[in-house]
C-alpha cells in the first residue's frame, strides 16, 4: 500500500511539474498559427471564413470586428449550431471543437490562448496517466517497474514534440490521448482469454471518439484491428472475432451517424482527392519520409534519435555476433511491443503521405509512443552487455541529456512565435495606427494574421486593388494619419513601388520594415 502511494505521488508530482513546463512555454507563444485561428473561428462564428463576409474586404473595421472570429460573444453563447455546421463544410470531424468551445465559455468575449492551451494541458495529464499505464504492463518484468514507468512517461511528455502538442490549439492532443486509451485497452484484451463486455465497450468508445477527433486515427485504428484479426483467426477464436469486429463497427456506425459528413470528407473532399493521388506516386512516399524523420529526431527526441538508433542497431549486431540471449524481451512485452510499435509506424509512415505539409503536427500522436519503444529498446539491449544498475545509470544519463539539449542548443517548440513578440507589442501599443494590408490570394491568407489586426484599433482589407494615387486617397480620407500609418504587404509584390504611391498621397516621406511575417511584409510609414 505504502509504495503504491509512494508511486501516485510521484506521477502527481511529475504530472505537476510537466504542467509548470507547458504553461511556461505557453507563455512564450506571440503569435496564431492559421490553423489555430479556424480553430477559434469554426467553433462559434457562422461561416467558415471571415473572409466570406460581404462587408470584409475595402472597408474600415475595428478590432472588434475580427475578436468576434475568435471568440464568442454574449449572444452567441448557448448556440453550438456552428460547431456541426462549420465541420461539416470543412475538413475534420468536430469533437475537438466541442470541447474547445465549452472551455471558451469561460472567457468573457475575449480571446485567450490559455482555453486552448488549458484544454492541452488538461489532456496531457490524462495522457501522462495512459502513457504510465501502458508502460506499467510493458515493463512489469523490471526491478521497479512502477517508478520507471512513472518516469519514463514523464520524459514522453516533455519532449520538444508533446510541449509543441501541448501549446498547438488544435485536435492533435486529444488524438494523442484517443491513440493511447485505445492502446491500453487493447493491451487489455491481449491480457483476457475471453474480452469482458467492458473492455469491449471501452474499445468500441475510444474508436467512436478518435474518429470524431481526426480522420487520421483510422489508420492507427484498423493496424490495430488487423493485428488483433489476424491473431484471432490463427487461434481459430471466431466468436472472439466477431464480437470484435461487432465492436468496431457499432462505433463506425455510430460515428457516421453523429457525423454522416466525414465519408464526404474522407472520400470525396479536396484533402480526401489529395490522400489518394499521393499512394500511388513513389516520389510523393519517398519525398515524405525523410522531412517526417528530421521532425522525429529533432522534437520526439529532440535531436537525439540518430545517435539512440546507431547505438541500438550496434548492440542488436553485438548481440547476434556473440551469440547472447536472444530471449532479453519475454513473450508477453513482445506482444506488447507490437500492438505499440506496428500501429505507430504504419501511422507515421500514411499520416505523413497524407498529410498536405510534412510537418510535426501531423506525426506527434505517436511520438510519444515511437520514443517510449525505442528508450525501452535501449535498456534491454543494455542489459545484455552489462548490469543492471549501469543499465540504469546509462538510461538516466540518456534522459538528462533529453532534457537538456532543448536549453543547451536553444531548441524551440514548434509555432511558438517567439520573434513575432515585438511586432504585437510595437502594433498593439505605441503603432496602433490606422493600418491598411494590400492582400493578394496569390500571396497567403488573411487568418495568417488576424490575431495581430484584433489588436489594431482600425484597419482595411484592400483586396487586390490597383495601387493608383487615386484608390489609396479614398482609402485613406478622413483618417488621422498625423502619426504616420502601417502597411502591410503580400509578399511577392513591388513593395517599394506601392509605399512610394503611398507616401505621394500621404505626404509622409519616411518608411520603415518592421517585420516579415509568414505571407507579408508590414511597413511603417511616417
Amino acid at each position: 500500500m505504502r509504495n503504491k502511494l509512494k508511486q501516485n505521488y510521484l506521477l502527481i508530482i511529475l504530472i505537476i511539474v510537466q504542467t509548470i513546463i507547458y504553461i511556461i512555454a505557453g507563455s512564450y507563444k506571440q503569435y496564431l498559427h492559421i490553423d489555430e485561428a479556424y480553430s477559434y473561428g469554426l467553433t462559434n462564428y457562422e461561416r467558415i471564413e471571415i473572409q466570406d463576409n460581404e462587408d470584409f474586404y475595402n472597408n474600415w473595421h475595428k478590432k472588434e470586428y475580427y475578436n468576434d472570429y475568435l471568440t464568442i460573444q454574449e449572444d452567441e453563447r448557448g448556440k453550438y449550431k456552428p460547431i456541426y455546421e462549420n465541420q461539416k463544410n470543412d475538413v475534420h470531424p468536430p469533437l475537438y471543437y466541442l470541447i474547445l468551445r465549452i472551455a471558451m465559455g469561460f472567457t468573457d468575449s475575449q480571446f485567450s490562448k490559455w482555453t486552448g492551451i488549458g484544454v492541452n494541458i488538461i489532456i496531457y495529464a490524462f495522457i501522462t496517466i495512459f502513457m504510465y499505464l501502458i508502460l506499467r504492463k510493458l515493463l512489469k518484468e523490471e526491478e521497479k517497474p512502477k517508478e520507471k514507468a512513472v518516469i519514463l512517461a514523464f520524459m514522453s511528455s516533455v519532449t520538444l514534440a508533446s510541449i509543441s502538442n501541448a501549446i498547438y490549439i488544435r485536435m492533435y492532443a486529444l488524438s494523442a490521448l484517443n491513440i493511447l486509451i485505445t492502446t491500453f485497452l487493447h493491451i487489455k484484451l491481449l491480457e483476457q482469454n475471453k474480452p469482458s463486455k467492458k473492455i469491449l465497450v471501452g474499445i468500441g468508445t475510444s474508436a467512436l471518439f478518435g474518429v470524431l477527433t481526426h480522420y487520421y486515427y483510422l489508420f492507427y485504428l484498423v493496424v490495430l484491428y488487423i493485428i488483433f484479426a489476424v491473431k484471432y483467426i490463427k487461434q481459430k477464436e471466431i466468436k472472439i472475432l466477431i464480437n470484435y469486429t461487432l465492436t468496431m463497427a457499432i462505433a463506425g456506425i455510430t460515428s457516421l451517424i453523429i457525423f454522416p459528413y466525414s465519408i464526404q470528407h474522407m472520400f470525396f473532399g479536396y484533402r480526401g482527392q489529395g490522400v489518394i493521388s499521393k499512394f500511388g506516386n513513389i516520389q510523393e512516399i519517398l519525398g515524405s519520409i525523410y522531412p517526417n524523420i528530421y521532425n522525429l529526431n529533432y522534437y520526439a527526441f529532440n535531436n537525439l534519435m540518430y545517435i539512440i538508433v546507431v547505438i541500438v542497431v550496434a548492440l542488436l549486431i553485438y548481440n547476434k555476433v556473440r551469440k547472447h540471449n536472444k530471449n532479453y524481451i519475454n513473450s508477453d512485452s513482445r506482444e506488447i511491443l507490437k500492438i505499440i510499435f506496428v500501429p505507430s509506424l504504419i501511422f507515421f509512415i500514411i499520416a505523413g503521405l497524407a498529410s498536405p505539409w510534412q510537418v510535426l503536427r501531423y506525426i506527434v500522436p505517436v511520438c510519444g509512443l515511437i520514443f517510449v519503444v525505442v528508450m525501452y529498446y535501449l535498456y534491454k539491449l543494455l542489459k545484455t552487455i552489462t548490469s543492471q544498475k549501469m543499465s540504469d545509470v546509462i538510461i538516466c544519463v540518456v534522459f538528462c541529456l533529453t532534457l537538456i539539449m532543448p536549453i543547451a542548443f536553444k531548441m524551440e517548440p514548434e509555432l511558438l512565435y517567439v520573434d513575432n513578440k515585438e511586432i504585437v507589442q510595437k502594433l498593439s501599443g505605441e503603432l496602433n495606427l490606422p493600418t491598411i494590408y494590400m492582400y493578394h490570394f496569390d500571396g497567403g491568407c488573411f487568418l495568417e494574421d488576424i490575431f495581430l489586426f484584433s489588436k489594431i484599433e482600425e484597419s482595411y482589407i484592400a483586396k487586390e486593388i490597383e495601387y493608383t494615387e487615386e484608390n489609396i486617397q479614398e482609402i485613406v480620407k478622413d483618417k488621422d494619419i498625423s502619426n504616420g500609418i502601417v502597411i502591410f504587404i503580400t509578399e511577392g509584390r513591388n513593395d517599394e513601388e506601392i509605399l512610394q504611391v503611398i507616401k505621394n498621397v500621404t505626404k509622409l516621406n519616411k518608411s520603415e520594415h518592421l517585420k516579415k511575417l509568414n505571407t507579408c511584409n508590414v511597413y511603417y510609414v511616417r
